[in-house]
């Protein structure tokens, strides 16, 4: 078993990975929310398909869990303080009330969105700590301008 000092060189180890920086959104019976993510892939062209991981703990996790479907937002350059109220401890309900958006096939697509994807839920699969979500694509777009990116605990963008 890896000790807790493992799991913080683990996490060094993977910050020197620069990723996208993502909002997952929901909307459906059990309310509306979101959670900031960079655990986001592409799994397949045939048929589309992406995952996310989600930690067991999310707010946002049982919501998607009873909707069934959830958009995936790449935020665009300049959008950290999007990204922060979605990582924040904010109520879930008060999450999307806080930030612009609109419904795309009945997901929350936000107007700091680079590019989005909405998915409807084809598998959950646990995963240490974690839920992996496969999604599986049903509308997607994408819009001018750069991405915010996550490098060593920060916030970045290309140079």
């Amino acid at each position: 078993m890896p000790s807790a000092r493992d799991a913080d060189r683990y996490r060094t180890v993977f910050g020197h990975f620069a990723t996208g920086v993502a909002v997952v959104t929901v909307a459906g019976p059990a309310g509306e929310g979101g959670l900031t993510a960079n655990a986001v892939c592409s799994v397949s062209l045939d048929p589309l398909l992406l995952l996310v991981c989600f930690e067991q703990s999310a707010r946002t996790l049982p919501l998607v869990r009873e909707a069934g479907r959830f958009a995936v937002n790449v935020l665009r350059a300049g959008s950290e303080d999007v990204a922060r109220v979605f990582a924040s401890k904010v109520p879930e309900a008060d999450k999307l009330r806080e930030v612009p958006h609109r419904l795309e096939t009945g997901m929350p697509i936000l107007d700091a969105a680079l590019a989005w994807i909405v998915c409807d839920v084809r598998e959950l699969i646990p995963a240490g700590d974690h839920e992996i979500a496969i999604g599986e694509v049903v509308a997607m777009d994408v819009a001018d301008g750069e991405p915010l990116l996550w490098y060593r605990g920060a916030y970045r963008r290309l140079v």
